[in-house]
């Protein structure tokens, strides 16, 4: 699977895994005798950290060892064609070793900046002002024309089975037996979700029209959504908290700096996007893919 990493950190939905002291270093695995550690580990995830979301919490140190181990082997085959001996590659080491500091700062000034107080402080103010937001569950039969809606809508109130009727009759073959499950506002084109959220519970509508066609539509069950637990949203707050952080960092960095652009041509591009009120890239790991 390949992603791209996100300027906007609360998407990640991460906890990033502190480095572990020497003596809890345990070897992960080992490759031709190099042995890959729980610290080569650590240093994969504050780089590939914000696109560890994009997987279960479970199966997030299967996916570090297996990137650091790619790591290795596509290092040591460029090793094995010693383009460590190139011209070139000096210059890659001081930008990867300027690049490694940049990382070391981010994770002791920024990523380690922000606290579980911080990050509840957060939830309690933002749950404290929440209205729960009802959901109903429902059934539909989708028709071609009103007349047979208005047929089926006959047929249901002489006793007949919801859900036989629409594997009988229903062009919506992904819903079995018509079952829609759960849904909230702003997930059902509008007509339908006005008649589905009007109706009470155990009550069949008249036919509705959508884009697709005639709809009649049953609810099963409402309900408010339930509030989102701290520990479900956690990751997500303390990423939002490290982004707010990381932006007054590197604007105090850079205001405090003296910087001088001397390509002119990217000096009018700054320039102008200053004038449009662009914001610098903030720092983060690489934007490299993950496999």
């Amino acid at each position: 699977m390949k992603t791209r990493s996100s300027l906007l950190l609360f998407a990640a939905f991460i906890t990033l895994v502190p480095l572990s002291a020497a003596a809890d270093d345990a070897v992960m695995a080992r490759i031709d005798g190099v042995e890959i550690k729980q610290s080569d580990l650590d240093f994969a995830a504050s780089e590939v950290g914000p696109r560890l979301g994009n997987y279960r919490p479970e199966d997030r140190k299967r996916v570090l060892l297996q990137y650091v181990i790619e790591n290795e082997l596509m290092a040591a085959a460029g090793e094995k064609d010693k383009l460590d001996q190139t011209d070139t590659f000096p210059a890659r080491v001081k930008y990867h070793s300027r690049r490694a500091l940049r990382d070391a700062y981010f994770d002791a000034s920024i990523t380690g900046g922000v606290t579980d107080a911080d990050a509840k402080k957060i939830y309690d103010e933002k749950i404290a002002s929440m209205t729960p937001e009802q959901e109903v569950h429902a059934r539909h039969i989708l028709v071609g024309t009103e007349e047979e809606a208005k047929e089926i809508a006959e047929r249901l109130k002489k006793g007949e089975d919801f859900a036989a009727l629409a594997k009988e009759k229903s062009k919506d073959t992904n819903a079995e037996g018509g079952d829609l499950g759960f849904f909230a506002r702003g997930q059902m084109l509008k007509p339908f979700e006005d008649a589905a959220f009007a109706l009470d519970v155990g009550e069949i509508s008249d036919p509705v029209q959508t884009q697709f066609g005639w709809h009649i539509i049953k609810v099963e069950e409402k309900r408010d959504q339930a509030v989102p637990s701290f520990d479900q949203v956690k990751s997500a707050i303390e990423a939002q908290l490290v982004q707010q952080k990381a932006q007054a960092v590197v604007t105090g960095l850079r205001n405090a700096a003296k910087i001088e652009i001397v390509d002119p041509e990217i000096k009018r591009s700054m320039d102008d996007a200053a004038l449009r009120g662009e914001a610098p890239p903030l720092p983060e790991p690489e934007d490299n893919e993950d496999h």
